[in-house]
């Protein structure tokens, strides 16, 4: 099976580049509409939605019967919104549109990482394989920005949709060429100890750090998705230009998950990822700062090598503190967790802006991430069940 796992990455790439790509058309759709700070931080926040119905059965549809059930709900899902969007930019269709992409990415992500887990030879291979499985958020938060606002700026809107509804058939072609499996169930049971409900996992101490943290640092990203096409709309920068700022972000998150892939027997987990957190903290105070779409790329490159970083790390701890037959339970409550968040976090993004000032997000996220350094540095990032 380890064979396959490039084309696994790929299929991840597509269904999330999807859901990216219908996230930034509908977000500079609705301010090139003249609607206020608030509608967009509540379009993104409807991203997450779908994600905490589906995420607890997909993680449950993945440990049953493998990748290509969860992957093949998520298709439909993606193709189906961003197709939505295609045919009406009302701010209604947007809406059905990131309800649907964003609960394809869940869905399918539960299945891609628990069949990636499963290619894992040893503890010390969970962070190399993880630093791939991250690279498929990261390529394609790369790459779809820059696509989707070249097509904006040059063809129109309903051009970016039109990518966003063909990348998961794309995923779905890779899909048919990989061969299909059933997880072997895990030789040893579950421990006694964890309750039967997925909920009852979080009985585990190390899962309960390992959420809390997640929650703060998926938030920082939230944040910097809301903060960035606010921000250069205040300046009056053009699509394009807003694209490359998240673009940059992106590639830097990218590169240092190919760095962890090359260097992951010397990581000590707990430890990188309260650097990571320390970085994230201090680029987000500074961020209203920077100068232009300069300085804007170069503080989101900081954030992507700080955020970047994060995903491998939680992961591979959370595949190593959890029974081995739980762990599509655990990927589908991290997941429920962190977009329950999602939707809370960019309406407040919204409203705080439209309050404020547009970067008061990120100075909230400063503050936020500072204080998850006390769960951090209790995660005892041993060996599991």
């Amino acid at each position: 099976m380890r064979q396959a796992f490039p084309a696994v990455i790929a299929m991840l790439v597509c269904v999330h580049a999807s859901m990216a790509a219908t996230r930034v058309a509908a977000s500079l759709l609705v301010l090139h509409r003249g609607y206020p700070e608030w509608m967009v931080g509540a379009l993104l926040s409807l991203f997450a939605v779908a994600p905490i119905a589906l995420s607890l059965w997909a993680g449950r549809l993945a440990d049953q019967y493998g990748m290509h059930k969860p992957l093949g709900v998520g298709v439909l899902l993606g193709t189906g919104g961003a197709a939505v969007a295609v045919v009406s930019q009302h701010p209604v269709a947007l809406a059905v549109a990131a309800l649907a992409t964003g609960g394809a990415i869940a869905v399918a992500a539960v299945g891609v990482q628990r069949e990636a887990g499963l290619m894992a030879r040893d503890p010390s291979d969970l962070k190399r394989v993880f630093s791939w499985v991250a690279l498929g958020p990261a390529l394609s938060n790369a790459l779809a920005p820059v696509v989707v606002g070249l097509l904006i700026d040059h063809v129109g809107f309903r051009a970016g949709f039109v990518f966003a509804a063909v990348l998961p058939l794309l995923a779905w072609w890779l899909a048919m060429r990989v061969p299909r499996s059933v997880p072997a169930a895990a030789k040893e049971p579950a421990s006694g100890s964890v309750g039967r409900g997925a909920l009852a996992l979080l009985r585990l101490p190390a899962l309960r750090w390992l959420i809390l943290v997640n929650l703060a640092l998926s938030s920082c990203w939230d944040a910097h998705s809301f903060a960035v096409p606010v921000i250069g709309h205040v300046r009056g920068m053009s699509a394009s230009a807003i694209g490359l700022v998240l673009g940059s972000f992106a590639a830097a998150a990218t590169v240092v998950r190919l760095l962890i892939g090359r260097f992951a027997d010397r990581l000590d987990e707990r430890a990188a990822l309260r650097a990571a957190m320390a970085l994230a903290t201090a680029t987000c105070l500074v961020y209203a700062y920077l100068p232009g779409a300069v300085g804007m790329m170069l503080g989101s490159a900081a954030l992507g090598l700080a955020l970047g970083s994060v995903q491998p790390m939680i992961l591979a701890m959370l595949h190593r503190v959890t029974p081995s037959d739980r762990h599509g339970e655990a990927l589908g409550v991290r997941m429920l967790a962190t977009n329950a968040a999602t939707i809370v976090m960019p309406l407040g993004f919204g409203v705080l802006a439209a309050a404020t000032v547009p970067w008061a997000p990120m100075w909230l996220m400063a503050a936020l991430v500072l204080m998850a350094q006390v769960p951090a540095s209790r995660i005892q990032a041993r060996p599991g069940h």
